[in-house]
């Protein structure tokens, strides 16, 4: 088979993919009926890639062209005729027929892949109606002002900041700021959704869970402010723990793929935090199902305000934690580990492993000495944001378990002698 027919046949299939779909809606309809039914869509898309293939590119295609435009008209005005006879005013069927012409052109253009993929995709969105449609009903305009608020910050705003830092200590990396500002907003409008969807137990638990993968801080953050617009503080404490939990656990695989010899000495100490924030949020998690029915979720997936407010504070205590870190001597491995913990755990981890690579004089017992320590900085920097965030009610429960937490690795890491 020549690639043209291949082409061709492609350009055929993409309209009786297409025209499957819409004949299979109205295949009760009498015959003779309908504008467009599956074999006028395959001959659409046939259409398309014939006239794409007498004037093909690089040079411009004027056949094409001016059959997309006589095509178009014919097809709109049988499509208005069929309306006015139904008396109804969707115009899927008309931009289906012209999205299978310029499909079929794709194929013929060379672009196989994509013509296939959007023409799968195409179809899919028709046959997905009722879906949509049921969620668009479902959705309320403050989960829709969330997500494009949340597709702006991404799409709009994070590509236009620059990706590097502009103070002094290299600190401040407006970039990474905002990223960091994007995943809290990210992980509590994912909560919300899975809390609706799951109901707030399972919802928030395997949120977080997914979240704590990222970023534990970030699900702490989301979880004090859902606390504080009134939900089961239990709930929201004990997903903060398992998300602090999944934390531990991910600083273990690292240290495990990029400085294996470290991890025997680190690992009974944070195996123990890391058990006692699973046990405590699992404890806090099943003990809220005890307090009744559970208030209503918050109206709104996430407040710009509070969020534009903690990507300031984020970027004054990087600045600051790197402007007191640059006055420290290499040698001070624990206090700059510890440092660059405070916000970011794999920030710390990666810094001491890496200068135990460089050859910069620290033995394994002190290095892993240093991930302790950025551990157990991220912890108070968690406790923190808790308190500044929810308050008094979740920062005692959540307060709790990292305090046990802290006190059983620490006594561990003192027994095997890391202390």
């Amino acid at each position: 088979m020549t690639p043209l027919l291949f082409r061709l046949g492609l350009a055929v299939a993409i309209g009786l993919l297409v025209g499957l779909e819409r004949g299979w809606r109205e295949r009760e309809a009498i015959g003779g009926s309908r504008t467009a039914g599956i074999r006028t869509y395959a001959i659409t898309g046939l259409l398309g890639g014939v006239l794409m293939a007498v004037v093909p590119p690089p040079a411009m295609p004027w056949p094409f062209i001016a059959g997309l435009i006589v095509f178009g008209l014919l097809f709109g005005v049988f499509a208005l005729r069929e309306a006015r006879s139904d008396k109804t005013f969707s115009v899927t069927g008309t931009v289906a027929a012209l999205a299978v012409y310029a499909l079929g052109g794709l194929a013929v253009a060379g672009q196989v892949t994509a013509a296939a993929a959007l023409g799968t995709a195409r179809a899919a969105l028709l046959t997905g109606r009722e879906v949509l449609h049921e969620g668009l009903r479902r959705i309320t305009w403050a989960e829709l002002r969330s997500a494009v608020t949340l597709a702006v910050m991404t799409a709009v705003v994070l590509p236009v900041l620059p990706d590097r830092a502009v103070d002094p200590w290299g600190g401040v990396n407006p970039h990474q700021v905002w990223v960091f500002t994007v995943l809290t907003a990210a992980i509590s409008f994912a909560g919300y959704i899975l809390t609706r969807v799951l109901g707030p137990s399972r919802g928030l638990v395997l949120g977080s869970l997914a979240g704590g993968l990222v970023s534990s801080t970030a699900v702490t953050l989301a979880m004090a402010r859902l606390s504080a617009g009134g939900g089961p503080v239990r709930l929201h404490a004990g997903c903060a723990a398992l998300a602090a939990m999944v934390s531990v656990l991910r600083a273990l695989v690292i240290v495990l793929v990029v400085a294996p010899a470290v991890l025997p000495g680190i690992l009974p100490a944070l195996g123990a935090g890391a058990l006692v924030f699973g046990v405590g949020g699992a404890v806090l998690v099943f003990g809220a199902r005890t307090e009744g029915a559970a208030p209503e979720g918050p109206r709104n997936p996430f407040d710009l305000g509070p969020l534009l407010a903690f990507a300031g504070f984020y970027a004054l205590v990087s600045l600051l934690t790197a402007a007191l870190a640059s006055e420290l001597d290499r040698g001070a491995l624990l206090a700059s580990t510890s440092l660059a913990g405070v916000l970011d755990v794999d920030v710390a981890v990666l810094g001491a492993l890496r200068l135990l690579g460089d050859g910069a004089g620290a033995v394994v017992a002190g290095v892993g000495l240093a991930i302790l320590g950025g551990l157990a900085a991220n912890a108070l920097g968690r406790l923190v944001l808790a308190a500044t965030a929810g308050g008094a009610r979740f920062l005692m429960p959540y307060g709790a378990i990292t305090a046990m937490a802290i006190c059983a690795g620490g006594a561990v890491a003192l027994r095997l002698g890391l202390i």
